[in-house]
């Protein structure tokens, strides 16, 4: 974030000597005509604006924009105190607050400024991305809970990510289901997050000995995501594949989840509306049975026949990320970010997606807005740090500093 600070002085005589030698054509250059009606041609006042803004540029100076006098207004807001209007260009966010005094005949003004760094300016966001309303007398049950079914031996990290990015996008509550066996790790590793046991076919791996548990936490989110780490023995796709067919709320499908449908190909159509699933090139290869390299070829294609075929929504993970849904719809991500190649991103934006469901987004709306934050975060980590070795954990508190700038700069 940018911070600066200007100040200026002016002897309001100056002010009243350039009236007085150059007139209306002074006036019309440097002032608004809010601005000349709201001084009526009272010296001290005109001396008041110019110090104002001679702050605010100064407050500019070394920034990536620059606003001159003319279209710099500063008016008084109804208490009565001096506000600033940038008009003309894009402010990239940037918010002024000025205080002017008068003494001994010289008008004193202060400016502040705060503007994000040009790396924290969101790229322009695709028709679709909406952040849920976070209305200020909310609580936690207000957010919704999102119940994440994750996790193997071996996989514990996926888990992880997943759940954390839940609660990391908003979510009032994230519940974890993981396998008996690997419950102490995640116990440790979660601390927001309820970590939760459920019985285990396999050491380490959940199957159909725990349907009944997972379809009860089910019951009472108001999202849930199956997949990131989950493993692939056959019991876990077992369970894998009933969870989809009787679970009421949304759920997000990825990793192998995918990789259970994909060998149980009959199970994709008419999967709902409320399903959303989140594949690579690689695995909407194997679930549509087309090689990747055509899948690539013809990515907002592929996505939208799928999208239909299946009734589900569906996120074609890479550069470009392309969101299509059953009625048709279909939208592009701006970003292509090589520095989110890396393991783990994917279960972060499952947990988002997730995350922002439980708030209230539609799945579609979640999945479009879920994927231009997440790549966001990576762009502004790409920024600091390069296009290698990002972490997909250190994703994780980015995920609300992009959410907070996009409030900040619709506002």
């Amino acid at each position: 974030m940018i911070r600066r600070q200007g100040i200026d002085v002016l002897a309001v005589e100056r002010m009243d000597r350039a009236v007085r030698r150059s007139g209306q054509g002074f006036l019309s250059r440097a002032f608004t005509p809010a601005e000349l009606d709201y001084c009526g041609g009272r010296s001290e006042r005109l001396a008041g604006r110019w110090v104002a803004k001679e702050a605010v540029i100064k407050c500019f100076d070394r920034t990536p924009i620059c606003f001159p006098r003319r279209r710099i207004e500063v008016v008084p807001a109804d208490t009565g105190a001096p506000t600033v209007r940038l008009v003309g260009d894009d402010p990239m966010g940037a918010r002024v607050q000025v205080s002017i005094t008068h003494q001994a005949g010289i008008a004193i003004a202060s400016a502040w400024l705060e503007m994000p760094e040009p790396s924290e300016v969101p790229l322009p966001a695709p028709e679709g991305v909406r952040l849920p309303d976070r209305p200020a007398a909310g609580h936690k049950g207000t957010f919704g809970t999102v119940v994440a079914l994750a996790g193997s031996r071996g996989f514990t990290g996926a888990a992880y990510l997943t759940a954390t990015a839940a609660a990391r996008a908003g979510a009032g509550l994230v519940r974890l289901l993981v396998a008996d066996g690997i419950y102490s790790i995640l116990a440790a590793k979660c601390t927001e997050v309820m970590a939760t046991p459920v019985t285990e076919d396999a050491p380490g791996a959940i199957g159909p000995a725990a349907l009944d548990a997972v379809i009860e936490h089910l019951g009472v989110a108001r999202a849930g995501v199956v997949g990131p780490g989950l493993g692939r023995e056959p019991a876990t796709w077992r369970l894998v594949q009933e969870v989809i067919a009787r679970a009421t709320c949304p759920l997000v499908l990825d990793a192998d989840a995918l990789n259970a449908l994909a060998e149980a190909r009959h199970r994709l159509r008419g999967l709902g509306a409320n399903r959303v699933l989140t594949p690579h090139p690689g695995e909407m290869a194997r679930l549509t049975g087309r090689p990747t390299t055509e899948v690539q070829a013809t990515r907002p294609q592929v996505a939208a026949a799928a999208a239909r075929d299946w009734g589900a929504v569906v996120v074609l993970k890479g550069a470009r990320t392309v969101v299509a849904a059953p009625d048709g719809r279909v939208s592009e991500d701006p970003h292509e970010v090589a520095a989110l190649a890396s393991g783990g991103t994917g279960d972060v934006l499952a947990g988002m997606i997730a995350g922002l469901i439980a708030q209230g987004s539609d799945p579609y709306t979640a999945a479009v807005t879920g994927v231009y934050v997440h790549a966001e975060a990576g762009r502004r980590l790409q920024a600091r740090q390069g296009s290698a070795g990002l972490l997909a954990s250190e994703l994780l508190p980015e995920i609300p500093m992009v959410m907070k700038t996009m409030r900040d700069v619709a506002a």
